[in-house]
């Protein structure tokens, strides 16, 4: 199975973490959507007979999008690809950007997950942020979404902000949870560079806090959701049972995926070949290119074997574990070969557990997920 994604490039405020490309100007809204299904249906002999079991708007802000505008790309999309009927479909949603009516068109027009972008229920961190809504919002948003019958919500969080204390965290958690989403994604503030945050950060203007701090808010994230019933299947990402992201999971399974709008990546594979590309993030000119009847194309690579069994094992132990047999059948290397006894000194110390040939992280071993990662990809 195979998914769609789909950029919509436009903020009402940049948010000050936020290194997707984005812009604030949203004036060139209908050229953009002109392009948009453009490139869609310069792709429409590519997929062959695949099915695509998810579609994603990401961004950006895609609850900006009018009813009329969303329906409008689904349709083309159906129109070109061949989409299961019980396909995901998921709008990333800020609140403070959508109405009761605009909530209740994108379910009746076939959307049936709301990925919901709060990151805070306290007023501070709100403001930090640069978000555009405020906590009463946050939790209307919610509510409402409920109320006009969507039945698969998932909200953001983010933790570890400067000033933040664990008992406010505790509380955010506390507060999502009352108000029973199925999925919870919680981040870790990342300093990514070409954002106005790392901008304060050099200027000594905010302090991130350290990483043993910020573990200890990942540990107690993990401890509070877990005790409440959600599946911590992947390592930011947390589950009512039948509720995971099976738009991301396609990600974490190497699965197929087509992507649309500026910045945009894909990766596609059959054959026995691998290929990942990714569009210019410039809306100008990717508007310009598809009017030119060109993909909007920066850059494009071949992935070889050794890439593909890198990223396997990163991706498989980030989410539902590492299958060693399977990954040894797919990539039959003995200089590439996964040491039994670096798993077995693994398991000793209660960072992964290892049955039926699988390797699965600990709650301890999410906690150093990437030394984990490289100490099992080294020949």
């Amino acid at each position: 199975m195979a998914s769609l994604y789909l950029h919509i490039p436009f903020c009402e405020k940049k948010c000050i973490y936020c290194d997707f490309y984005s812009i604030e100007n949203s004036s060139t809204m209908d050229d953009f959507l002109r392009s948009l299904h453009r490139e869609i249906e310069l792709y429409s002999s590519f997929a062959g007979k695949e099915k695509f079991e998810t579609i994603f708007f990401g961004g950006g802000t895609p609850s900006l999008l009018k009813p009329e505008q969303l329906e409008g790309i689904l349709s083309h999309l159906h129109s070109v690809f061949t989409i299961e009927n019980d396909a995901e479909v998921t709008v990333e949603t800020n609140p403070g950007t959508v109405t009761r009516e605009k909530l209740a068109a994108y379910q009746a027009m076939g959307v049936n997950r709301l990925s919901i972008g709060i990151q805070s229920f306290r007023e501070r961190d709100l403001k930090f942020l640069s978000r555009i809504h405020d906590a009463h919002q946050a939790v209307e948003c919610v509510e409402t979404a409920r109320a006009v019958g969507f039945d698969n919500l998932s909200i953001d969080l983010i933790y570890a902000l400067p000033d933040q204390t664990m008992s406010e965290w505790e509380e955010n958690l506390r507060q999502a949870v009352l108000l029973e989403p199925n999925h919870i994604s919680a981040y870790g503030l990342i300093v990514e560079e070409n954002t106005p945050l790392i901008r304060m950060v050099r200027a000594k203007l905010v302090s991130p806090k350290p990483a043993d701090e910020e573990a200890e808010f990942y540990k107690l994230t993990m401890d509070f959701l877990q005790e409440r019933g959600f599946d911590h299947y992947e390592v930011s990402n947390y589950a009512r049972e039948g509720f995971r992201s099976r738009h991301n999971y396609n990600y974490w399974r190497h699965e197929n995926y087509l992507s649309f709008g500026p910045s945009a990546h894909s990766f596609w594979r059959e054959h026995g070949n691998a290929r990942r590309w990714f569009n210019i993030a410039n809306l100008s000119h990717y508007c310009s290119s598809l009017l030119d009847g060109k993909l909007p194309l920066l850059n494009e690579e071949h992935l070889t074997p050794d890439q593909l069994r890198t990223e396997r094992i990163l991706l498989g132990l980030r989410s539902d574990g590492l299958d060693i047999g399977k990954l040894e059948i797919d990539f039959p290397s003995n200089r590439l070969h996964v040491a039994e006894q670096e798993i077995m000194n693994l398991v000793d110390s209660g960072h992964v557990v290892f049955s039926d040939g699988v390797v699965r992280l600990t709650s301890a071993g999410y906690l150093v997920c990437d030394e984990i990662c490289m100490r099992l990809m080294t020949p």
